[in-house]
């Protein structure tokens, strides 16, 4: 894990991978509680027995599931010492690239593509999070992530 003094390193990162967070692995039980929290209860992510005869040999995770982890990935790969809070302001673009099966290892790496002043002596950061499958060639999740940090 990285670790910052204050937000005003930030800017100089700007065009530079920052951080790699660490390895998450994606159990049947997170998929089954977020099918319920969502309603979202298609066969391919909650039905284990029919999922390993379907097109993907098992049950897979939602794509909002693996992006509902983008702070927990930011939360393992990074520290900012003298900030108080961090916000999600929302997301530019995202795409889910390839299936999660149960069971995988996900993590993601964290490229800082603008950090700009604002209110109250923050920084809004725009970054580009490629979510990782442990074996896998290709990026499950590539998103565009835009958050506040106040000191």
């Amino acid at each position: 894990m990285k670790t910052f003094e204050n937000l005003s390193e930030l800017p100089a990162l700007v065009g530079q991978e920052v951080a790699v967070s660490d390895w998450l692995t994606i159990t049947q039980e997170q998929v089954n509680l977020f099918a319920q929290a969502t309603g979202d209860h298609q066969w391919i992510h909650v039905d284990v027995e029919k999922a390993k005869a379907g097109p993907f040999g098992a049950p897979i995770a939602h794509g909002f599931l693996t992006l509902s982890l983008l702070p927990k990935f930011f939360e393992t790969s990074f520290k900012i010492r003298d900030s108080r809070m961090g916000v999600n302001y929302g997301l530019n673009k995202v795409r889910f690239t390839a299936p999660v099966p149960v069971g995988s290892r996900l993590r993601a790496r964290m490229k800082l593509l603008s950090a700009e002043p604002i209110d109250n002596g923050g920084v809004q950061m725009a970054w580009l999070v490629t979510v990782e499958r442990e074996g896998s060639d290709k990026p499950v999740c590539i998103a565009e992530s835009l958050a506040r940090r106040y000191p």
